[in-house]
């Protein structure tokens, strides 16, 4: 009897207390930024915070098309930002593209899209200070967004770090560039997807310290597009002492060429031909079609039709030149690429094939350029395939950006090189270490890779990567317990081959970008 007594007393003391303590975990949820309250939720069985869909500048639709980023206007109560926002206005790009905000899957996003997404560890307090890292997706500017599976913030802030994901302005929205929309803008016109990555930047210097992350340790990240835009950044005058470190993944804004940055005396004549084209007579005009009608005109012109430009105020130079200088951030930096970045070039190329593409692309240097990528033999030739079709598409970019960055006196540079192939999926039948292949290895997304079947050597690499990451974003140095020495990029040129093992020595394809550098200057 007393003790049933006490138990019937115990009952609503209990029921106060499972209140007090949900009440808790509800408040820990809801973070105070500059702009209003906003209410996540938890992720990874409840290891991660999640707050998503987070709007760091106005929608730029209406007059605000092809405008630099405006403020985001502020709200009252509490924001819900339990599930993503709208990717951006985008054609299809590339197949693995998927989006979690899409409720079909041929949404091609919304103009309203100027948000970004923040996952922190659900363990620390809101004082605690880790290290931010910012992540800017791929997609050849054209494509992408911050809702693909394979970003996901489920696990890389486990590994103790505060995770910010954003969307940017693509293609025709986010590089479109006029003479008219210079005449308007103060004489430059084009970069606004790189002005959203810095407004981007800002919104995380004023805010992030709520979510337990230091604002004065930051590092940007990215992959492909992503990549060339963190190079970018370090060059950009806007950008600079909003990061403090930078990992570039497969790419590098440094190349003369095709890919190099035009200037907006050359870009802006070209895309006002364009608007010709479409039949539009002004600006106002061109503000007012509708987001299909642009997108439909513009992908007549090709996925990567619209990119960066020397505009004369977000880059008064291209990237080279400021690198050149050394005028760039100087910042700890860790970049690479995969061993497949052209894996696709490899498909029915012969000796005979390969020997005719040596003498038509190199007729002066036909014998140096076939002892750098032989091709006595038809496996020899695809071999030599993939890796001139990787070096001209990313390796070599790449390798310039670190290159030239250490010349120019950063000594605190990390290479790397993936060689693990991963098993066939979905959307990449074969075995290779492709372009891309790296990005569910460092977000841990593995399981988020259609038709895969992984390994155990794939999760180990994966979770070693992640640290490697984080150590990085934590001290600027990768090195730490559990996973093997990684060396600095300097004398004998180390590159940290991410296979299984993880191995480092001296690079061994150094002459083939020395040969691609000669054949660039002439």
């Amino acid at each position: 009897m007393f003790a049933g007594r006490l138990m019937y007393k115990a009952a609503p003391l209990a029921i106060a207390a499972l209140a007090l303590g949900t009440m808790a975990m509800a408040d820990s949820l809801v973070v105070k930024t500059d702009n209003g309250k906003v209410h996540g939720k938890l992720i990874n069985n409840g290891l991660v915070r999640a707050y998503q869909g987070i709007p760091y500048a106005a929608p730029p639709v209406g007059d605000l098309r092809w405008k630099a980023p405006q403020p985001a206007a502020k709200w009252s109560g509490e924001l819900d930002a339990t599930k993503y926002g709208h990717h951006c206005a985008q054609n299809h790009v590339f197949d693995d593209m998927i989006f979690q905000d899409s409720a079909t899957p041929d949404d091609r996003g919304s103009e309203d899209c100027l948000n970004l997404n923040v996952y922190a560890p659900a363990n620390e307090k809101s004082k605690t200070k880790l290290p931010v890292m910012f992540w800017i997706h791929g997609g050849g500017y054209s494509g992408g967004g911050s809702s693909e599976p394979r970003h996901n913030g489920d696990f890389l802030p486990a590994k103790g770090v505060v995770l910010v994901t954003i969307n940017y302005r693509l293609g025709v929205f986010g590089f479109l560039a006029l003479p008219e929309l210079a005449a308007e803008q103060g004489g430059s016109s084009g970069n606004y997807g790189l002005m959203d990555m810095v407004a981007a930047l800002q919104w995380v210097k004023k805010n992030i310290g709520e979510f337990g992350g230091d604002p004065n340790n930051v590092t940007i990240f990215g992959e492909s597009a992503g990549s060339f835009a963190v190079s970018t950044l370090m060059a950009a005058p806007s950008a600079q002492g909003l990061f403090q470190r930078a990992i570039g993944e497969s790419g590098g804004a440094l190349a003369t060429g095709t890919l190099s940055i035009q200037p907006l005396s050359i870009v802006g004549p070209k895309d006002a031909d364009w608007v010709k084209e479409i039949g539009v007579k002004s600006l106002a005009e061109l503000r007012a079609l509708p987001t299909d009608k642009v997108l439909d005109e513009a992908g007549k012109k090709g996925i990567v039709r619209f990119g960066p430009v020397i505009d004369g105020k977000f880059l008064t130079e291209s990237p080279l030149d400021t690198y050149n200088a050394g005028k760039q951030a100087h910042v700890p930096l860790l970049a690479g690429f995969n061993r497949d970045e052209g894996f696709f070039l490899g498909n029915g190329m012969t000796a005979e094939k390969w020997k005719t593409t040596a003498a038509d692309r190199f007729p002066d240097k036909t014998e140096e350029f076939l002892k750098l990528y032989p091709g006595a033999t038809d496996a020899e030739a695809q071999r030599s395939a993939v890796d001139y079709g990787g070096d001209s598409f990313i390796a070599y970019g790449t390798w310039k950006w670190i290159e030239i960055d250490r010349k120019t006196g950063n000594p605190d540079i990390y290479r790397y090189k993936l060689d693990l192939a991963a098993p066939p999926s979905k959307f990449h039948p074969g075995s290779f270490a492709f372009h891309s292949d790296d990005i569910e290895y460092i977000f841990g997304t593995l399981d988020t890779r259609p038709g895969a079947v992984w390994r155990d050597e794939d999760r180990k690499l994966s979770d070693q990567m992640m640290t490697y990451w984080t150590n990085f974003a934590r001290s600027g140095d990768p090195n730490g317990p559990g996973v093997p020495t990684w060396p600095k990029y300097g004398e004998g040129d180390p590159v940290l081959h991410l296979d299984a093992p993880i191995t480092s020595r001296p690079d061994e394809n150094r002459a083939r970008y020395d040969f691609l550098m000669a054949q660039e200057k002439k």
